[in-house]
Formats: C-alpha cells, sequence, structure tokens
C-alpha cells in the first residue's frame, strides 16, 4: 500500500462512508445534500474561480431535487465574528432545513457559529469554550439541522472537526468554539479545487495540517490515543514533507495535490483524537500579521525545545520521518537515538526550521512585517484567559495562567528573536 493509500484507508478509518472526498467529489454534491434536507442555504466563498464552481454546485442539488433556500456571501479570512452574526440573520431568514457551506476554513468555521446562534441564539462569544453549545441545546430542547461542508482548500480541516474558529477584529485575538455538536453531518471536499490554488496558500495550509499532528503527537505522550495519533502523523506529516516542494515548484502537480489535501484532512483526523496547544494558542494572537498555518509553523519549533524532555519518543518518531523524507542527510551527524531531552528538541526544532526556510517561510517574529512586542504581551495575556484554558491543558508540559509569564513569555522571545538559548524548560 503505498503512503496516498495508506492516508485513504485512514480516513475511512475515521469518517466510514460519512465523507465524500476525492477527485470529482463537487459534481456528487447534490445526492449528499438530499440526505439532509431539500431546502438548503448556501454560504458560500467569493475566491477567485469561485463561480465556476457554485454553477456546478448548483447543477447538481437542483438535480437532486433540492430547493436553494437562499444564497449567502462567507466569511472573511479569520472569521470575524460580526461575518458570524451576519450570516445568522441570513439563516433566519431562509426557512432552510439544510446548510451547505462552501469555502476554506474561515467560511466553514463562520457557519459553524452561525448555524449555533440562528438555532440557540445568543452572542457568539456566549460560546467559547468547550461545550457550551452542547449544553445550550440541551437547554432548549433543540437540534442544529444538517451541515454540508464543502471544502475547497488543504489546510484547516475545519470540515472535519469540532472546532471554530472566530476573531474579534477590535482586538484582533483569535478564540474557539470546540463542541462535537458543531461537527458537520456531512463533509465533502473535492481534491481538484485545490489545483487553482496560490502558492502562498498552498504552502499555509499544508503547515496547518503539519502542526495539527505535531500538537495532538506531542500532547498523547503517555495516553492511550498515542498509537494512532503516530500512525495519523506518520502519514500525513510524510506527504507534506515528501510533496510539498513539488507542488510549490509545480502548482499544476495532480498527485502532489491530492498528497496535500490527504495530509491536511489527516491533520482534521488528528484534531479529532487530541488536541493542539502551543503553537495554536500563540497563532490566534497574530492574526493581524500573519496567517494563520504560518503562525503555527513560527511558533512550534520554539515550544518544541520547551516541550522537550516530556516527549522524547514522540520527537524520535519525528526525527525519523523528517530523515526519511531526505531532510537531514546521514553526513549531518544527528543521531535522534542517542540525543535526549533539551538536545533532541533542539535537533528536531532546527530541522523543522530548515524545512520552513525552504518554502521561503520566516522562521522569527522580527523577520515578519508588522510584529512589535505588544504581540508578545497580547499572546501572553490571551493565554491566561478561561476561554483558552484547554490549550495549556493539553501541553504535554501543562502550564497554569500564573506560570504564563515564567515559561511561555522566555518561548515567545526565543521566537522573537530566533534564538532557541532563550527558552526554559520546566525543573
Amino acid at each position: 500500500m503505498d503512503r496516498l493509500d495508506k492516508a485513504r484507508s485512514l480516513l475511512r478509518q475515521f469518517k466510514g462512508d460519512g465523507y465524500l472526498f476525492g477527485p470529482g467529489a463537487l459534481g456528487r454534491i447534490g445526492p449528499w445534500v438530499r440526505r439532509a434536507g431539500d431546502r438548503a442555504a448556501l454560504v458560500r466563498g467569493t475566491f477567485r474561480g469561485s463561480d465556476d464552481y457554485v454553477k456546478l454546485l448548483r447543477l447538481s442539488l437542483a438535480d437532486a431535487g433540492v430547493d436553494l433556500a437562499a444564497e449567502i456571501r462567507g466569511a472573511r479570512p479569520n472569521t470575524p465574528a460580526e461575518d458570524v452574526r451576519r450570516i445568522s440573520a441570513e439563516l433566519v431568514r431562509s426557512n432552510a432545513n439544510v446548510v451547505v457551506s462552501f469555502g476554506g476554513g474561515s467560511t466553514i468555521d463562520a457557519t459553524k457559529a452561525a448555524m449555533v446562534l440562528w438555532v440557540a441564539g445568543g452572542q457568539v462569544e456566549e460560546y467559547f469554550g468547550t461545550g457550551l453549545v452542547t449544553e445550550a441545546l440541551r437547554r432548549s430542547g433543540k437540534t442544529l439541522p444538517g451541515h454540508v461542508a464543502v471544502q475547497t482548500i488543504a489546510g484547516s480541516a475545519a470540515h472535519l472537526t469540532k472546532y471554530s474558529n472566530v476573531t474579534d477584529p477590535a482586538t484582533c485575538q483569535k478564540k474557539l468554539i470546540v463542541d462535537d455538536a458543531i461537527v458537520p453531518a456531512y463533509p465533502a471536499f473535492d481534491y481538484d479545487l485545490t489545483l487553482t490554488e496560490p502558492k502562498a496558500l498552498t504552502a499555509d495550509g499544508a503547515f496547518d495540517g503539519m502542526s495539527h499532528m505535531l500538537e495532538v503527537l506531542y500532547g498523547a505522550v503517555g495516553k492511550p490515543h498515542y498509537r494512532l495519533a503516530a500512525d495519523v502523523t506518520q502519514t500525513g506529516l510524510a506527504l507534506i514533507l515528501e510533496h510539498l516542494p513539488g507542488v510549490m515548484a509545480d502548482p499544476g502537480d495532480g498527485r502532489g495535490r491530492q498528497a496535500l489535501a490527504l495530509a491536511t484532512d489527516l491533520g482534521g483526523y488528528a484534531i479529532m483524537i487530541g488536541g493542539t496547544n502551543g503553537g495554536h494558542l500563540t497563532s490566534f494572537s497574530l492574526v493581524d500579521i500573519l496567517p494563520h498555518g504560518r503562525a503555527c509553523a513560527l511558533m512550534n519549533p520554539y515550544y518544541t525545545v520547551f516541550f522537550a524532555p516530556a516527549i522524547e519518543e514522540a520527537l524520535r518518531h519525528v526525527g525519523a520521518i523528517w530523515r526519511r523524507a531526505g531532510l537531514i542527510p546521514m553526513s549531518a551527524g544527528v543521531d535522534f537515538d542517542t540525543l535526549s531531552g533539551r538536545e533532541l528538541g533542539v535537533a528536531v526544532a532546527e530541522a523543522m526550521l530548515a524545512f520552513a526556510r525552504q518554502v521561503g517561510f520566516p522562521t522569527c517574529l522580527q523577520e515578519v512585517a508588522g510584529f512589535k512586542p505588544a504581540h508578545v504581551d497580547r499572546a501572553l495575556a490571551a493565554a491566561k484567559e478561561p476561554q483558552l484554558r484547554m490549550k495549556l491543558q493539553n501541553m504535554p508540559v501543562p502550564m497554569t495562567a500564573e506560570m504564563v509569564d515564567e515559561y511561555m513569555g522566555p518561548i515567545l522571545v526565543a521566537a522573537a528573536t530566533g534564538d532557541l538559548n532563550r527558552i526554559r524548560n520546566l525543573p
């Protein structure tokens, strides 16, 4: 079984027959929607070329006997809260019995949150945290209508997960709704749609998927789901390391595009096995200067060094993936089997930073236009907020809010300067 087939097998293990994916999936979307309802509200992205895809989607809906009750503009990048409120108001007026979201992670996340406001009421801020949607639905006796989430970008895997990321534009801070109730019941992804993704978006998405797998693997050490997380990570990371450079050189590389889509879908599988932690937490405070995947890619090497003494098994696993992909030549003299603790973390972090440089990503915050010390202050303040506590708790070296300044502070200073020596490990 080659690696692409292994990835498909893992996705079927994850979703069974409940996922419509692969080349040509968009042409089969009508019957998929009809399983959920016959009067659809379409929340659609407006990216370049989207009109042609939406025409195909409309035709497929009509052929399946699904009426289009409303067509609603999707969300801007990073899912501003005001877009969530606008979409919710339009859903209320639609009288639809199924919702179809068509777009990248921002539009799908906005649709998840907007559906909650439509059905359960209240303000989006009331649902930041874990399990609050389920509780509100239980109190109201209501259920969310079917959600057909049609992904268009290899990256966030929002179509497969229980997360909705929403940003307050006034503070440039992203927060999370985390709840099994908002997992789309009818996910879909036509991998052919990614053939027209711009290079920068392709790389951002690949590193978002990579970060999902790395952070979940780190947090799984010593837990029952570690072997599954390692299997998913082994397959998904290898696909990204092997195929991203080729797709960046030749965006029309169909096999490479499928590999990246499968890999980032496995990132979605990973974050339904376990949770993300440090890299994602800090990325939520960098939304005004960096795309999400790029922010995670920048932060994860620094958190890797901090976590290293607690995750040696995972780091040897990750180092071996990098070596098998030919990114660490034997002549470099790095032996992941004999290194331990902080030294092992530094070796893996340096390999991660080298791959980021290969695709043209910044490797420290001082290389990012618009970065200011205030971003560090914002990230430290956000890490102490109760609504983001789950990210601190998911860390393989768990922190409390009281530990943030002492230990996360040096991590962020290291990330700002590029100096791994600034990171302090817990005793």
